[in-house]
């Protein structure tokens, strides 16, 4: 099939679609389409950036067409669950854009928002809800919205909510959704624990998978140039100044750490912005504008940013602290090259990380090219000064940190939210003594370990 029309959907969803950039199907929405407007639950496998969204937008847009009255009050017809903010502001503006002219109503909730304007625009009922773990089950727990009538559960990013401790939030919700419905899930990697998800919250699925699970785009340029951890920043000006007028996405382990490198490239003369969990909503979404409409050339970012952000015009990505968690990788370096388009990747390895990119390579089953520097031998690694938070699983290592701008203050106090848990433990009182650090096994950072269910 080569075209939309050709899947079967609705006339009124192919002349929304006229106004959109979207001309032909990608695999992924060709493959998953037919099977869902039959009504099949399906698991879905797929690089960044090849059309999830429409994948199983179109499909559910579809069918509510067909019910033909709105939904009662409070009650929601369709969930789509997502792990960030930013990727259910995305699904919803995507929603909304496919669903022109219809009759189907979009509604998202996301924590760092009014939770009474969220409630209020329930009370109207919504054909599809596009929400954060966190802040739908703060609705559920008020009676703001009911799942009674939902015939549709979308788990978006299924992955990276694993990551992100949401397995139990998931759980929760489930045991409000009626157990005959239509169920998708999407992820652009496959850890055991999709399975285990698939199996739960799935019947009979349908499985396509259009890339090999942790495969990056294939016209991603990706390089590694190996430097200390106190030459990174300068090494990120040097690149950055090669590409005036590109866009550029650098990420972060850290909130502290992106924020004081947001301020160093501002006081260096760069058009740069950041994004990270102690950012209020209004900060985020203003900040990502300004990137998606050219006004900033460079934004620095921890892995909130590293899924569903599509910005067609980053054609660089940084890898300024390597994450500790290898599929991360993949979805970071999956901003740049998106829909088909060129991009670079470029990771900065300092001794201490070498763990991390023997793990990133390991799952891409291939060595990446060396952009610069040389590897670093087994003693320079071994002499490496530990990091905090160095052999803890998913909190890995810290990032290097670069030097604060004159006059610069620092990052405020982290913050927390239900929808960006990521285990990490709360900053320790001034004066408080750390405690004792795991010891490091021979041969890197110590594997990624999930909570004992």
């Amino acid at each position: 099939m080569t075209t939309f029309a050709e899947l079967g959907l609705s006339p009124k969803l192919l002349k929304a679609l006229e106004a959109t950039s979207l001309t032909t199907p990608t695999p992924i929405q060709a493959q998953a389409i037919p099977h869902l407007m039959k009504g099949a639950d399906l698991m879905g496998l797929a690089q960044t950036g090849t059309g999830k969204t429409a994948a199983f937008g179109l499909p559910l847009a579809h069918r509510l067409l067909d019910i033909g009255h709105p939904p009662k009050p409070k009650h929601v017809r369709a969930l789509i669950l997502a792990p960030t903010r930013e990727l259910v502001s995305q699904i919803s503006e995507n929603l909304m854009a496919f669903t022109k002219g219809t009759a189907v109503k979009i509604t998202m909730v996301v924590g760092g928002a009014s939770i009474l304007k969220q409630a209020e625009r329930l009370k109207r009922g919504s054909d599809v809800l596009v929400a954060t773990p966190g802040r739908l089950i703060d609705l559920l727990d008020r009676g703001d919205v009911t799942l009674e009538d939902c015939g549709y559960l979308v788990l978006d990013e299924a992955d990276h909510m694993l990551d992100m401790g949401f397995i139990h939030a998931l759980r929760k919700i489930a045991r409000f959704i009626p157990q005959k419905r239509q169920t998708m899930l999407f992820s652009a990697t496959m850890p055991a624990d999709i399975g285990e998800i698939a199996e739960t919250y799935l019947r009979n699925p349908v499985k396509v998978q259009v890339a090999p699970p942790g495969k990056p785009a294939d016209k991603i340029v990706q390089g590694v140039h190996y430097i200390p951890n106190g030459d990174k920043a300068k090494l990120l000006e040097e690149y950055l100044k090669k590409h005036p007028g590109e866009q550029a996405l650098v990420f972060g382990r850290t909130k502290h750490g992106s924020e004081k490198l947001y301020k160093l490239l501002v006081a260096w003369g760069f058009k740069a912005g950041s994004i990270h969990g102690n950012k209020s909503q209004n900060q985020r979404d203003r900040t990502l504008t300004e990137f998606r409409d050219g006004s900033l050339e460079v934004l620095v970012a921890t892995d909130v940013a590293a899924r569903g952000i599509d910005i067609p015009g980053v054609r660089h990505v940084y890898n300024y602290d390597m994450p500790n968690v290898p599929e991360n990788y993949v979805h970071r370096i999956g901003r740049t090259a998106r829909a088909g388009a060129e991009g670079n990747a470029t990771s900065f390895v300092s001794p201490s990380e070498m763990g991390e990119l023997q793990a990133v390579e390991k799952l891409l089953k291939k060595t990446i090219a060396v952009v610069g520097g040389a590897a670093w031998s087994a003693d320079a690694v071994a002499a490496a000064p530990s990091k905090p938070g160095q052999g803890k699983g998913r909190g890995g290592n810290r990032p290097s940190s670069p030097p604060r701008p004159q006059g610069a203050k620092p990052a405020g106090k982290p913050g927390q939210s239900r929808d960006h848990w990521q285990g990490k433990p709360a900053a320790k009182p001034a004066g408080a003594k750390p405690a004792a650090k795991p010891a490091r096994p021979a041969g890197g950072a110590q594997a990624p370990q999930r909570k004992a269910r």
